[in-house]
């Protein structure tokens, strides 16, 4: 079944979706959903995520936390610097972290998680993944930021991940 429909569930909901827009069982009309309910997720295929196993769901709770955490000491920093314009502040500047982390649902992850961190305007994967490149509102020092990564973000999801 699997060789036949390389993602059942979503060519069912094709299928059924295709019917209920149309509001038609005329043979034609049954024949292009099911068409349609083959071919979407065959051409698909290679834009799905890979099966994710969790191997450590205690470290996913920690991990979760930390995040937590990490964004809300952020906003405050990030709010602190807005409100106080004056204060002598470390210009923003792009890091380079390099990464021992190869799981591609595990780097969308830690993408993710420095994307949402207020301070971080911008990230981007090499082609190899890895290495990330990381836009940070305020740096005073390069290496604590890519410590910080690769202790709190990059070790949990390979724990998790790999």
């Amino acid at each position: 079944m699997k060789r036949l429909l390389p993602a059942p569930l979503l060519s069912t909901a094709l299928f059924v979706l295709w019917l209920l827009l149309n509001q038609s069982l005329s043979p034609g009309n049954l024949l292009l959903a099911l068409l349609v309910a083959w071919l979407i997720p065959l051409l698909t295929r290679g834009l799905r995520p890979l099966p994710v196993r969790i191997r450590r769901p205690g470290t996913v709770l920690r991990l979760g936390l930390t995040v937590v955490a990490d964004t809300v000491a952020s906003n405050l920093s990030v709010a602190r610097l807005l409100l106080s314009p004056g204060r002598p502040r470390h210009g923003a500047d792009f890091v380079l972290i390099p990464l021992e982390l190869r799981d591609p649902n595990a780097l969308a992850v830690l993408a993710m998680i420095v994307c949402i961190t207020p301070g971080t305007a911008w990230a981007e994967l090499s082609l190899d993944g890895s290495m990330l490149m990381l836009h940070a509102l305020e740096v005073d020092d390069p290496q604590t930021l890519i410590d910080h990564v690769k202790q709190c973000y990059e070790r949990p999801l390979m724990e998790i991940f790999e």
